[in-house]
């Protein structure tokens, strides 16, 4: 089950974010987003200017990013909506953090087919390296959630990992992905065993001849 966020103290988060604005790059890309939609639509623009806001944020705090109220506030500003309209976007979708994150917000799934393929030993090894559901290690550099299905099943289990997904875990594999990142080393993305995408493991089992050519079957099939 997805963990509920702790707000932080109003008047810290105000003090900090009170006088939130969009650097020049990104009050440009908000002008684009805007300009996408036909007047009296406004609220469509929401979902990216929120996205926006929250890698403009976590590039000022070295994080994956989060929502402070007055950052919210200032998106509806824009939008010359309520704040409540925003406000009910940013909360319904699990993307945007409503509390600060670390470095790397790590999001373990516990649906089903994760659950059955082994999610409790990647969420056994983010213990084992500190890491806490709900909470931020106390270097900065990782936050650890479990969350309801992340749509790859054929690959459970699996984490999403700020904008990456890292699939096809084991208790090893997590380990030694935690540690690269804590580390600053290059990581692989997707799945962790010998399979390409979804594909079966160790490769196709059927049209084999297509991995390397557009290989001709009708001969074959007559």
């Amino acid at each position: 089950m997805a963990d509920a966020p702790q707000i932080p103290d109003e008047a810290d988060v105000r003090a900090r974010w009170g006088n939130f604005a969009w650097t020049p790059e990104n009050a440009e890309q908000a002008a684009k987003i805007i300009a996408r939609y036909p007047e009296g639509r406004q609220q469509s623009a929401s979902m990216p200017l929120l996205d926006l806001a929250q890698r403009q944020v976590g590039a000022q705090t070295n994080t994956q990013g989060w929502l402070p109220v007055p950052v919210i506030e200032f998106v509806a500003s824009q939008l010359g909506l309520a704040y409540m309209r925003v406000y009910e976007v940013a909360t319904f979708y699990t993307m945007y953090n409503l509390t600060p994150v670390g470095k790397f917000h790590v999001q373990v799934c516990g649906t089903t087919p994760c659950m059955l393929r082994g999610s409790d030993d990647v969420l056994a090894a983010c213990k084992a390296r500190g890491l806490s559901k709900g909470h931020t290690t106390a270097d900065g550099l990782f936050t650890l959630n479990e969350v309801e299905c992340l749509g790859a099943c054929t690959n459970a289990p699996m984490v999403q990992i700020n904008d990456d997904n890292f699939e096809d875990l084991s208790y090893d594999s997590t380990l030694a992905l935690l540690d690269a990142l804590a580390a600053g080393k290059p990581v692989k993305i997707g799945p962790q065993i010998d399979r390409q995408t979804s594909c079966p493991e160790g490769g196709p089992t059927v049209l084999k001849e297509m991995v390397t050519e557009n290989h001709d079957y009708r001969g074959e099939w007559q």
